[in-house]
């Protein structure tokens, strides 16, 4: 299997004003930049300037549309950092992903998750269905913060670093195989 490092694009779904999203993403973000293998792109769905309406199939997309889409197209693999937002996962995150449909086809997301006491999972579970639906792969282990606020300082640095780095490394373990598995089958026999 090919050694050359594979594109992983770190999806942060938060985007409520106040939110906890970027203390989480940085966090897996310095995680995953020390595991091999990968090249690393933020997409903070806060950031962006999506349309209000979701245009119809086939239309032109506006240049920062176009430059978005590139950038979910050149990514091998995804994690989506996501909150838990009443039972699911936020408005914003679902537009961003359907703005896409063939440059998500045949690839692995994961996933990391919080909330209170679910931790995020509700949310992680409704997001397996919507990727099933593009085609994507998802990886069954993923890291929650149960009480995520309690679980970092103020200088965004976990309190036991431990624990959630070892369920993180699970995740990029399988991410990793799964990303160059599916590469290498893009590649030899292209899904659509």
């Amino acid at each position: 299997m090919s050694t050359t490092p594979y594109r992983l694009a770190v999806i942060v779904g938060s985007t409520r004003d106040g939110r906890f999203g970027p203390t989480v993403g940085q966090w897996f973000t310095a995680l995953a930049e020390q595991h091999s293998g990968a090249e690393l792109d933020v997409i903070d769905v806060a950031d962006l300037e999506l349309p209000a309406c979701h245009p119809n199939w086939g239309t032109e997309r506006t240049p920062a549309l176009t430059e978005l889409a590139a950038r979910v197209e050149a990514a091998d693999a995804y994690v989506v950092v996501t909150p838990e937002y009443n039972h699911s996962y936020p408005a914003q995150l679902k537009h961003f992903i359907d703005l896409h449909r063939t440059e998500w086809n045949a690839k692995p997301v994961g996933f990391v998750s919080y909330g209170g006491v679910s931790g995020g999972l509700r949310a992680v579970e409704h997001l397996r269905q919507v990727f099933a639906e593009v085609h994507c792969v998802t990886i069954r282990d993923g890291v929650s913060f149960h009480g995520a606020w309690d679980h970092f300082g103020e200088d965004g640095k976990a309190h036991d670093p431990q624990g959630a780095a070892g369920a993180a490394k699970t995740m990029l373990d399988q991410l990793d195989w799964w990303a160059r598995t599916l590469r290498a089958g893009r590649a030899e026999r292209p899904y659509n």
